[in-house]
């Protein structure tokens, strides 16, 4: 009898860092999350979608800020206590998105997870990538690298530059 170190799909996992927006739970795969922070301050741009709530300047990072209840047409909801942003690195750039709560990361075996329908709960298939099942319950993968378009990150990200190079010009005059 021989043993093999190859995995089969079967007793492969994927780590997810679970969240809530709205009455769904979601995830994103855990290699994609830079950190979790409590809702900061944010500074608005002007002239954008309104999804795009604004940035925030994170350790010398300025970072886009996404309401994925807003990205996702959800009905707008205070921030609480219990409110987040999960940092993602999206396409090479660091982006926030705002979630109503962060639950745990959880581990999913790869059989357990299934190709996402064509609309979900109203939300659009292009968000997702995939369904995974967890006992009598259901979690969204989101795939975070089309929560934006690259076009959307490429604007944002000339914003995000504009404001710090005006910020080090005002720092300079001081």
């Amino acid at each position: 009898m021989s043993l093999s170190n190859e995995k089969t799909k079967s007793d492969t996992t994927t780590q997810l860092v679970s969240f809530t927006v709205g009455k769904e739970k979601y995830g994103v795969h855990i290699g994609q999350v830079q950190e979790i922070i409590r809702m900061p301050e944010i500074t608005h741009i002007p002239q954008t979608e309104d999804y795009i709530k604004g940035i925030i300047n994170l350790r010398g990072n300025i970072i886009p800020i996404i309401d994925m209840r807003t990205r996702f047409n959800m009905d707008a909801k205070d921030y609480s206590e219990l409110t987040r942003v999960i940092v993602l690195g999206i396409l090479d750039k660091l982006v926030g998105i705002v979630v109503d709560s962060v639950s745990k990361v959880i581990e999913l075996p790869e059989n357990d997870i299934e190709d996402a329908p064509d609309i979900i709960n109203g939300l659009s298939k292009e968000y997702i990538e995939g369904v995974g099942k967890m006992d009598d319950d259901m979690i969204i993968i989101l795939d975070a690298d089309k929560v934006l378009t690259a076009e959307e990150i490429k604007i944002l990200s000339e914003a995000a530059e504009s404001i710090q190079k005006e910020a080090v010009k005002e720092e300079e005059k001081v």
